[in-house]
């Protein structure tokens, strides 16, 4: 895998005496213990005690929490006010998965017809005439969350029909926080879940106005996801890009042929652990593939609601997968 450049890592900073002490970096054990708790190796009670013994450096809890969890008003670059993009959340049939879902649709204004003030109207109106590509973005392990939906904007305000899915809609759709999320999200049947992004996929493939041409990001449990489906519709994904996500099931594996693009934070030891013996599957399949290690970053590094965030990495890795969904996609 090829290793880029990077920021410095994440800064705490000393509220109550930032005048004697210098900001000082978050040690990686806080970052690690973070990804624990984030994907239920450990609890909420385990993490806050982990996080307590790092009072003794000077830290405190509050300037911890506050850099490792997520704060989603950080986390809009593309607002939904956005004159270029046109959002709304729509329902799809799921027959083999949870018999419904629910996702968050953006499409360029450039595909609606416009009232006589030059704005689309609340009832999307397309035209015919236009088409585009699509992208199905996929979460994390909790839900369709604030950055999740800007993920979708921003793939709109580059000329795609995005549509973000909510895994949690048969239970009422994202809560509004991750802790609740991540755990309503691991009582769902997984084998189902799987499906509803199935289908997702497939109701966007034969939206409207698409091209014809589908690719598929996601992150942290949506970059498996990405893997899945390319696994399982190979001949439906015309583009994947996978965010630090696992491989499909080994017994799926073989289908895989891409194009994929997967991108790694070295620091993220979990997920590069099953790299090697995917990589190996997918040059037995021949398949159209690339990978990145991006050095000195952590697991989500491309979600800037959190001290995970590199905003170097984060944008040089997504000018990557948008040349990739450019080159495969069109658009």
């Amino acid at each position: 895998m090829t290793q880029q450049p990077t920021q410095p890592q994440a800064i705490a900073s000393q509220p109550n005496d930032i005048a004697a002490k210098p900001l000082q970096p978050i040690p990686q054990e806080a970052f690690d213990w973070y990804d624990e708790y984030a994907h239920g190796i450990i609890d909420r009670r385990e993490f806050m005690a982990r996080l307590a013994g790092l009072v003794a450096l000077g830290f405190t809890l509050t300037s911890l929490t506050s850099a490792l969890l997520p704060n989603y008003a950080l986390a809009e670059q593309v607002s939904f006010n956005d004159p270029s993009i046109k959002a709304s959340y729509v329902k799809f049939p799921s027959p083999n998965g949870y018999g419904e879902g629910r996702g968050y649709l953006v499409v360029p204004t450039s595909l609606l017809k416009l009232d006589e003030d030059g704005k689309p109207a609340e009832t999307l109106i397309y035209d015919t005439d236009k088409k585009a590509p699509v992208v199905l973005v996929v979460h994390e392990n909790r839900g369709l969350n604030p950055y999740i939906e800007d993920v979708a904007r921003r793939l709109a305000a580059q000329g795609y029909i995005a549509f973000a899915p909510d895994a949690l809609y048969s239970l009422g759709g994202y809560p509004g926080n991750d802790d609740t999320g991540r755990a309503m999200q691991s009582n769902l049947d997984r084998a189902k879940i799987e499906q509803d992004f199935i289908a997702a996929a497939l109701f966007l493939k034969s939206h409207p106005q698409s091209s014809g041409k589908l690719g598929a990001v996601g992150f942290c449990f949506g970059g498996y996801i990405v893997n899945m489906l390319a696994a399982t519709i190979p001949d439906e994904l015309n583009a994947g890009v996978s965010f630090y996500g696992t491989p499909a099931a080994p017994e799926l594996r073989g289908r895989v042929k891409g194009p994929l693009m997967l991108q790694f934070a070295e620091l993220d030891q979990r997920i590069n652990d099953t790299w090697a013996e995917y990589e190996a599957q997918l040059k037995a399949n021949k398949a159209d593939y690339v990978a990145y290690l991006y050095p000195k970053v952590n697991h989500g590094f491309h979600n800037d609601s959190t001290a995970r965030y590199d905003k170097a990495t984060a944008e040089l890795a997504w000018s990557r997968s948008l040349d990739f969904f450019s080159k495969h996609l069109g658009g």
